[in-house]
């Protein structure tokens, strides 16, 4: 039988698998009840699990007994705060929260990816780490789980992951080399003034108008401080400031994000930030204080990788249905796993007009596409970890 014949079988699998999880969604760093459904998954198939990484993580190892290369392949588990409108009958029971990016779909495809290589172990050697890592929407699980070892005993080689993607149509794999998501970072600034009579300005420092000057000049950041050729963008996504409408505030706080594709502009951003910041308050007497959250680098896929990954998928859905996918100003902790090994991630493309986007209470996605994952999954395992056995001995 060949690959597709072999994987067929676990279509039904891995669609009553994503409809369980599903059901009961999970928010950052409370994944209990998925974390102990993914464990005892695991256990079922045989393969010696890991629990309570980074609070909620699991790890799956299936060894194959011969020496070859070690293959991470990582899902996210957890869930957002939104409330399910999609009315399917398994929907979320968890009120105001729901898997509403997909990640029940990627924990299901490794899942089915884990029972399916677990029967096609004697096509590979070395082994295979099935990652489950906790709050990817934030603030990151991948980074506590690598700072727990995972990509140790043994060795990480190679690391892999796929999103589920609205943004490229159904039966097709999106696969780009190099940048594929943007490094994120948050501030948080609270401009310090001297409040007072709104009809007596002269005698206030007005932190809410000097907030907005703060606006204005970190908007000028990208159209005069950033290589136009390299796509960056800062947003102010919360202000608050006053109280009523004849009070001068005394403070003005405000929040927001800043991405970008270059890893060392993004190691620059609170330089470049709290320069202007420091410089519009001092000009107007206000003093301020800001923090930072660095958030995740930029997800970069080895262009070696992604080449190899390009003929894998092909062989899945055929060499037209592989894409490559616009990169997005979005983020993903996948980006620690591929700072670490050789990896790709990938998309599974999950366009369908039926069907709202990512972070809509109405995201949901035509559950077909699952098994082409778990082939490409599949497919990539034997395709890196198939050809390491060391050679007969022919004797003397």
């Amino acid at each position: 039988m060949n690959i597709k014949e072999l994987i067929q079988p676990y279509k039904d699998l891995v669609i009553s698998t994503r409809r369980d999880l599903h059901r009961i969604p999970e928010v950052a760093y409370t994944e209990e009840k998925t974390s102990a459904y993914v464990a005892d998954y695991l256990k079922r198939e045989g393969l010696a699990v890991t629990t309570g990484i980074a609070r909620y993580g699991v790890v799956g190892l299936l060894e194959t007994g011969r020496p070859g290369p070690t293959l991470l392949v990582r899902a996210d588990m957890d869930a957002l705060p939104i409330t399910e409108e999609t009315g399917r009958p398994f929907a979320s029971q968890h009120p105001g929260v729901m898997h509403a990016c997909g990640h029940d779909g990627h924990t299901a495809m490794v899942l089915a990816t884990a029972t399916a290589m677990n029967a096609l172990k004697d096509r590979i050697s070395g082994t295979i780490k099935f990652v489950f890592q906790p709050a990817e929407e934030g603030p990151g699980g991948a980074k506590p789980m690598i700072e727990a070892g995972v990509m140790d005993a043994p060795h990480v080689d190679y690391a892999l992951g796929c999103h589920i993607w609205p943004a490229i149509p159904e039966g097709t794999v999106g696969i780009r080399a190099g940048a594929l998501l943007a490094a994120m970072f948050r501030f948080d600034l609270t401009i310090k003034g001297k409040g007072g009579h709104g009809a007596m300005p002269h005698l206030c420092v007005d932190a809410l108008e000097i907030g907005c000057q703060v606006v204005s000049a970190l908007q000028r950041i990208v159209s005069r401080k950033m290589n136009p050729l390299s796509p960056s963008v800062i947003s102010v996504g919360q202000f608050q400031a006053g109280t009523t409408f004849n009070v001068i505030p005394e403070s003005a706080s405000m929040c927001g994000t800043a991405r970008t594709f270059e890893k060392k502009t993004w190691e620059r951003w609170p330089e470049i930030i709290e320069t202007i910041v420091k410089g519009v308050c001092e000009s107007m007497g206000a003093g301020y204080e800001m923090t930072y959250e660095q958030g995740y680098p930029p997800t970069i896929n080895d262009p070696e990788m992604a080449e190899r990954m390009k003929r894998i998928a092909g062989a899945v859905v055929g060499p037209d249905q592989v894409v490559v996918p616009d990169k997005t100003l979005g983020g993903e902790d996948m980006s620690f796993f591929l700072e670490k090994a050789r990896g790709c991630f990938f998309c599974l493309g999950a366009g369908n007009d039926a069907y709202a986007g990512i972070h809509n209470p109405r995201f949901d996605f035509n559950e077909d596409i699952l098994i082409d994952g778990v082939e490409t999954f599949c497919r990539a395992a034997i395709d890196l970890l198939g050809n390491h056995r060391p050679p007969a001995d022919r004797g003397v």
